[in-house]
């Protein structure tokens, strides 16, 4: 594995890049690869949800790269998007370098990591985001997405705070809260989802997925959507590293996600 660190043109923000060695020997000669938005309500972005998450999608036979985007304050509700549609065009820019398969590429995220990730598959194209920041054609585009129990609402079953740190507004019906509840972008132009979550989240209700996979569905996008019964807000890989109470059924996540995304390519 080789190892980059890159800050942004457009911000602070940096992109991790944890990418998979090639040798003479291998017969997989290019990969796929994996953007991932670690959680933390657009306050902070966590560890747990980082680059464990890297290491585990890398044994499936990724190269991985985790973006620490722009939390609060936020000044431009539009940037922490913008950074990850710059993270994903550095990642197709250099796929040949890097040895990736560049319309293989995913993008992960987790509770409003979930919420950015899900904000680039459903607004990669949005006219906002391209006449701020320039994005052209698909180069910013996720092939497939990867949503762990995802902020993705701003009205009644909202992560309030997420919201708040994002466009600064405390209305569930507010213009902007409106605009950034993101089963109202779900459009055909939207890259098949895979979506988890647990039933019994405190922090993020599991209406969050049910209503993003509802969207779905209406617009005739692909995805699975698994619900466990049981466990708390933020599991990650719901391992002995990243959680004090490991639960290998919840767990299961990742191979099911893995396994969905070798379909889709």
């Amino acid at each position: 594995m080789t190892y980059e660190k890159i800050q942004l043109k457009i911000s602070n923000a940096v992109l991790h890049c944890y990418v998979a060695e090639v040798s003479l020997q291998y017969s997989i000669k290019k990969r796929p690869a994996i953007l991932i938005c670690p959680g933390g309500g657009y306050a902070m972005t966590s560890d747990r949800e980082a680059e464990p998450i890297a290491r585990a999608y890398m044994a499936h036979g990724y190269s991985a790269f985790v973006l620490r985007y722009t939390t609060a304050p936020i000044e431009d509700e539009y940037l922490p998007l913008a950074e990850a549609s710059e993270s994903m065009k550095i990642i197709r820019e250099r796929a040949e370098e890097w040895n990736i398969i560049s319309d293989n590429i995913a993008v992960i995220g987790f509770s409003a990591g979930g919420h950015l990730a899900a904000s680039l598959a459903t607004m990669w194209h949005d006219e906002g985001l391209r006449a701020k920041y320039g994005f052209e054609g698909e180069i910013n585009k996720p092939n497939a997405a990867i949503l762990c129990y995802p902020v993705i609402t701003g009205g009644k079953y909202a992560h309030r705070g997420s919201f708040k740190n994002l466009v600064h507004e405390d209305d569930p019906n507010g213009e902007k809260t409106t605009y950034w509840s993101l089963e109202n972008r779900v459009s055909d132009k939207t890259p098949p989802c895979f979506i988890w979550h647990t039933a019994s989240d405190g922090g993020v209700p599991v209406e969050n997925s049910l209503i993003f996979s509802s969207a779905l569905s209406k617009a005739k996008i692909p995805f699975e959507l698994h619900v466990f019964p049981e466990g708390v807000h933020g599991l990650s890989l719901v391992t002995s590293e990243v959680y004090a109470t490991p639960d290998p059924y919840v767990g299961r996540w990742l191979e099911f996600s893995a396994k969905w995304l070798s379909k889709q390519w």
